[in-house]
């Protein structure tokens, strides 16, 4: 009679005895596996190292996935830096508002920018930025605490950009002065690209612009 062994005690004794392999080499060429790779039995030295050359296989995917996130972050931060100095070099305080969303189309290459300002000091009430903006704009500004971004539902802030009709995807980030609860603006960036701003991206560095933004913008209030 045949006793029928347990896989689970074998794996657990070859554990337990790990000199097992070093007293019977000659099982490491006489042991055959199925190979998924190669599509035939193999021994199962031929299998250990199909194993190792998958698992460093997958490693070196992961490491270029990191070498790509990380040029991309530099690149950013090169953009943002290259952006944030244009403010810095600003001398007429007039001049920031349209500096700030040139700035932004040219460098990050933002197909369409603009950006609307309310609230400002009597010296610059007559800025570009400064436009009709009616109250539910400005509501839904003061109601942003971070940057929206998605498809363009026939948001008014999107009517203001140049071209809005050919305007797919919108990111609106909320100006304001540090925590202040009420807005003083709302900028405005629009692609006819539909995924170029989705729901789910991320918008760590949209709140940057928007933060930044606001600290330059903020010389303009009353």
């Amino acid at each position: 009679m045949t006793t029928e062994l347990d896989s689970d005690l074998i794996a657990e004794y070859l554990l337990e005895h790990p000199h097992f392999f070093e007293e019977h080499a000659e099982l490491l060429s006489t042991v055959k596996l199925t190979s998924p790779v190669m599509g035939r039995a193999v021994s199962l030295q031929e299998r250990q190292m199909e194993i190792l050359r998958e698992k460093i296989r997958v490693q070196e995917l992961r490491m270029a996935e990191l070498m790509r996130i990380a040029q991309e972050n530099d690149e950013i931060t090169n953009k943002f830096q290259a952006w944030s100095r244009a403010l810095l070099l600003t001398r007429d305080a007039e001049d920031l508002p349209a500096v700030l969303v040139k700035q932004l189309q040219d460098i990050f290459h933002v197909p369409q920018v603009t950006v609307r300002l309310w609230n400002l000091g009597a010296a610059h009430a007559d800025n570009w930025a400064v436009q009709e903006v009616t109250d539910d704009a400005r509501i839904f500004a003061n109601g942003l605490s971070a940057p929206f971004c998605g498809p363009n539902k026939d948001f008014e802030a999107a009517t203001w950009l140049d071209d809005a009709a050919t305007v797919k995807s919108v990111a609106m980030l909320p100006l304001r002065v540090g925590a202040a609860p009420e807005a003083f603006g709302l900028l405005v960036l629009g692609s006819p690209d539909p995924n170029r701003f989705t729901s789910d991206m991320g918008t760590d560095f949209l709140t940057r612009i928007g933060e930044t933004g606001s600290a330059a913008l903020a010389c303009l209030l009353r």
